[in-house]
């Protein structure tokens, strides 16, 4: 191996040794990226060597980091964080699984679907995972566990229904890979629309099936009432306003009348219209969900500023075109390389976050993707119909890293808001069945692509 290569391969064996100190991840990327230039300059003023790099690296951080908070895309992330936790805020979310619950309590497993469904509803219009999960979290597992409802049921539901909010959009997940492939938003946002949908329709379908064989474990509601107009209507009541926010954001974007970014306000003061009519809204709930906002925002884009350095550092290394190498040599044919990808990147998801994997691993994984020319249709009107096809796979995939241990961050906040009896085994053994619908649902995706382009190649015929 050459000198560049060794270093690229102790670059991320350090990198992946460090995460286990515990150290903020944005740290840990920065700081490596600085031990690895300081070894290059060191190597090469020293030793003689031709690493390639020099500590004028440090202005070419800056200029990309300049560049990054330049980007018109990105004003759309602290835009969506803001809608999210308005959202959260609102108190509709309360008053869905109130209404929902009651026409479902007749049906086994009905709180069940009813948590599942609301976070369908809640990834459309929040994605937000963090938020998503804690709040189902607070609002149904106790009630869930006071009707008899068995543990690992109940936590796999509110873990797995949390989560797609980072698939369906608008996803901040994929305004940055977007970003990082320079890919157009609105293209990934209706190719992963179906996906989501139908990952959300196979937990239903699970949970039917689950209330069917093992009713006991997903009893019927202890009050329940007959349906009659009154409680439809109180659900249409509840639903709607969400529904509107979803297609004033969404129908905007599919429909050319306004760009991601400015989407993204129309969501952000839309969710402060739902507050508002909610009556939630009040200076304390503002302040709030400003301080939240700011938090989520500034774990992100520090994230970013260790990821740009490190990512640079990696690419003066020659490290992309030794992936690249690695990649396209392997004997397993274009489907073949696809499948250790996706094995790489759900092994990756028990250690890294979204971010990491999105901001790191997905510009060097997309160009090999075009290279291998997979015959994917984009009916003639999609950009980079392979690209679009493959951005949304490592999405479901991705899916996956929220719930696998160690770092699925999905399980940390469950167990947060968890009440005592449910133990962390409790959480394990739930997201098993999930994780396993997840992994279908990706294999579905691969074998159809016709799911991630149908409905963007529609709307711009």
């Amino acid at each position: 191996m050459l000198l560049n290569e060794i270093l690229v391969v102790l670059m991320f064996l350090t990198f992946i040794g460090l995460l286990f100190t515990g150290f903020p991840i944005a740290f840990v990327l920065g700081g490596v990226a600085v031990l690895f230039t300081l070894v290059g300059v060191i190597s090469d003023t020293f030793f003689h060597t031709s690493v390639g790099i020099d500590f004028g690296i440090i202005g070419m951080v800056a200029d990309r980091c300049y560049k990054l908070m330049d980007n018109w895309v990105m004003v759309a992330v602290p835009m969506f964080i803001f809608m999210g936790h308005m959202l959260d805020n609102s108190g509709i979310a309360e008053r869905m699984m109130k209404n929902m619950q009651n026409v479902f309590g007749k049906v086994h497993g009905g709180l069940a679907l009813t948590v599942a469904l609301i976070g369908i509803i809640l990834a459309a219009s929040t994605g937000i995972v963090g938020a998503s999960v804690v709040l189902l979290g607070l609002m149904s597992l106790p009630v869930m566990l006071r009707q008899g409802y068995s543990k690992t049921l109940a936590v796999g539901t509110v873990a797995a229904s949390g989560t797609l909010g980072i698939l369906i959009p608008p996803s901040i997940m994929l305004v940055i890979m977007a970003d990082q492939l320079g890919l157009a938003v609105g293209d990934l946002f209706m190719g992963a629309m179906i996906p989501g949908l139908l990952l959300g329709c196979f937990y239903l379908i699970y949970i039917i099936g689950y209330g069917l064989i093992r009713p006991k474990d997903a009893p019927l509601a202890d009050d329940r009432k007959p349906i009659n107009f009154k409680l439809i209507w109180d659900l249409l009541k509840t639903v709607l306003p969400p529904f509107a926010l979803i297609i004033a954001v969404l129908g905007s974007i599919f429909a050319g009348i306004a760009s991601p970014t400015e989407a993204s306000g129309i969501g952000a003061f839309g969710a402060t219209l739902l507050a508002l009519w909610n009556r939630k809204l009040n200076m304390k709930v503002f302040r709030e969900v400003l301080r939240s906002t700011y938090v989520s925002l500034g774990f992100v884009f520090a994230i970013f500023v260790g990821a740009t350095f490190f990512a640079l550092v990696l690419r003066l290394l020659g490290g992309d075109e030794f992936i690249e190498t690695i990649m396209t040599s392997l004997p397993f044919g274009k489907y073949g390389v696809l499948v250790f990808m996706l094995a790489l990147i759900f092994i990756l998801g028990f250690f890294l976050d979204w971010i990491e994997i999105s901001l790191i691993v997905l510009p060097l994984l997309g160009p090999i993707i075009s290279l291998l020319n997979f015959p994917v249709n984009g009916y003639g009107v999609v950009d980079n119909p392979e690209l679009i096809w493959f951005v949304v796979i490592i999405a479901v995939c991705l899916q996956t890293s929220f719930m696998t241990p160690p770092v699925g961050f999905s399980l940390f906040f469950l167990a947060g808001v968890a009440p005592p009896e449910v133990t962390l085994k409790d959480i394990y053994k739930g997201i098993i069945p999930f994780v396993a619908i997840q992994l279908v649902g990706l294999i579905c995706v691969i074998i159809w692509p016709q799911l991630v382009l149908w409905l963007p190649a529609m709307i711009y015929r």
